[in-house]
């Protein structure tokens, strides 16, 4: 009996197919098994004298993730054992947290200086351009990078950070949305730092070993330097819609939104398309909160690995 064989070029696609696989199954275990932090390669790139930290993991197109409030680059460690077979997938500390540098003085947390940190990230990792991911503030400097460096942004992934725009239409006219930016008004007032510790910022976090990384996380950070976002960039009564000539945001752009976000009401993502010069993938997910990366990792990972993949 003849022995039925295999193409050469199908069985190396088989091969490389399998070598994936194995890659993939080793990035999961490892991060299972062992210490996240053992398994990314820390550096710093400087801007303009401040220097910011990074972790980073995986081989391949650079995907750049930007952590929001109050948070830092661990958050984003499902995601990026789930990217790294296929991307670099490198994570920041922004300025003010963990193992970055904490610039004192509201001015030096303008989103123009925050945008251009991740600027410097990416030159600093010798590229021209990234995917960027952001959640929350980092879902604000994601958006500002991709308006103001749009040479430089491949896609645009957002968490939970709906458009400046529709948050301030939201602002003015939603009084839910008013109620429930309380907490923002509160940061926005002198001395609010003074009331923060690291064990109440870590609160979120559901998992017990992750938590005591963040408490550990938010000793290093500057609790003022947090705050400064909040300042510096976060609407401020009274509230008045956003009417200035529109940037249109020219990468095509995926949106994830946990529909149980309290801080973020889901009416400020209506019109988002109107800002967008390419496609918009919105996807909402009930039953998940603010922190949709950590409450909904499994649905976020498929999400993010499809969109990027079409």
């Amino acid at each position: 009996m003849k022995r039925a064989s295999i193409p050469g070029q199908l069985l190396s696609r088989f091969i490389q197919a399998a070598m994936v696989a194995a890659i993939t199954i080793s990035f999961t275990a490892a991060a299972k098994d062992s210490d996240m932090e053992k398994l990314v390669e820390h550096g710093y790139a400087t801007n303009n004298g401040v220097k910011i930290h990074y972790a980073a993991m995986g081989k391949g197109p650079l995907i750049v993730m930007i952590h929001g409030f109050p948070d830092y680059w661990y958050t984003w460690r499902h995601l990026m054992t789930a990217l790294a077979p296929d991307y670099r997938v490198v994570a920041i500390d922004q300025r003010g947290y963990n193992l970055s540098d904490k610039p004192k003085g509201v001015e030096n947390y303008s989103m123009s200086m925050l945008v251009s940190d991740v600027v410097a990230v990416i030159k600093h990792l010798g590229k021209e351009k990234a995917v960027i991911v952001g959640h929350d503030w980092g879902g604000a400097v994601a958006w500002g990078f991709a308006m103001r460096q749009p040479e430089m942004t491949d896609k645009l992934i957002i968490l939970n950070l709906p458009h400046f725009r529709g948050l301030s239409r939201e602002l003015a006219n939603n009084p839910k949305q008013q109620k429930n930016s309380a907490y923002a008004r509160r940061f926005q007032q002198e001395g609010a730092h003074e009331a923060l510790t690291a064990e109440e910022l870590a609160k979120w976090v559901t998992d017990p070993e992750a938590r005591e990384k963040y408490v550990e996380a938010f000793r290093r950070s500057d609790f003022e330097a947090m705050l400064n976002y909040y300042k510096r960039n976060y609407p401020k009564e009274p509230y008045m819609e956003d009417t200035s000539p529109v940037v249109k945001v020219k990468p095509p752009v995926l949106m994830i939104h946990g529909l149980d976000d309290w801080a973020l009401l889901p009416g400020a993502l209506n019109g988002t398309w109107d800002w967008l010069e390419k496609d918009l993938t919105l996807v909402t997910i009930p039953g998940a909160g603010h922190f949709v990366q950590q409450d909904a990792t499994d649905m976020v990972n498929r999400t993010i690995k499809m969109w990027l993949a079409r």
